[in-house]
């Protein structure tokens, strides 16, 4: 009988420990806000200014802007490479996605600089980054707007695919 009693006891406390193991990794978050404050400081932010100040020294940077294909064509980065927030986790480390951009795929230990247009979608990027092993990440505090209200002239625009590319319809 006190065998029986044991392995009770042993029982109850396996799948107490298992039960609160699993509990103690679920946060839920009542609001975008929760989660956005619960990220925040596992992530470093980068001005525009210490962007730029690394693009004009040569530095080795991965750019990624994460805002949608109409968001990216009017204006983005010199040198970024758009992959929407939505297929971050699907492309990053997908080899076809980065031969079809005619790069190489980042490795986990490259300077990685994620933006979008304020900033948001850029930092909850840069923490998925940092769960998918990537060691050197950052976004860029205030995101895209920040750039065109500090570098009005830097920036490049896919104008054909922003409007449409122009269709030849015949006449002169």
């Amino acid at each position: 009988m006190e065998i029986k009693n044991k392995l009770k006891f042993a029982a109850v406390a396996i799948l107490g420990l298992l039960l609160a193991a699993c509990g103690s990794s679920d946060k839920t978050f009542q609001n975008v806000d929760e989660l956005i404050a619960s990220v925040e400081p596992n992530v470093t932010a980068i001005t525009v200014q210490e962007l730029h100040q690394k693009m004009d020294s040569g530095a080795s940077l991965v750019i990624i802007d994460v805002r949608e294909l109409n968001e990216f064509n009017p204006g983005y980065i010199p040198g970024a490479v758009n992959i929407p927030r939505g297929l971050i986790e699907f492309n990053v480390l997908n080899d076809e996605f980065w031969e079809a951009q005619f790069l190489y795929p980042p490795l986990k230990t490259d300077e990685i600089i994620v933006y979008c247009k304020k900033g948001t979608r850029g930092l909850l990027t840069a923490d998925v980054l940092q769960r998918l092993g990537f060691e050197n990440v950052k976004y860029v505090k205030d995101g895209f707007k920040a750039w065109e209200l500090a570098y009005p002239d830097e920036q490049l625009k896919n104008i054909e695919q922003a409007h449409g590319a122009a269709k030849e319809v015949g006449g002169c």
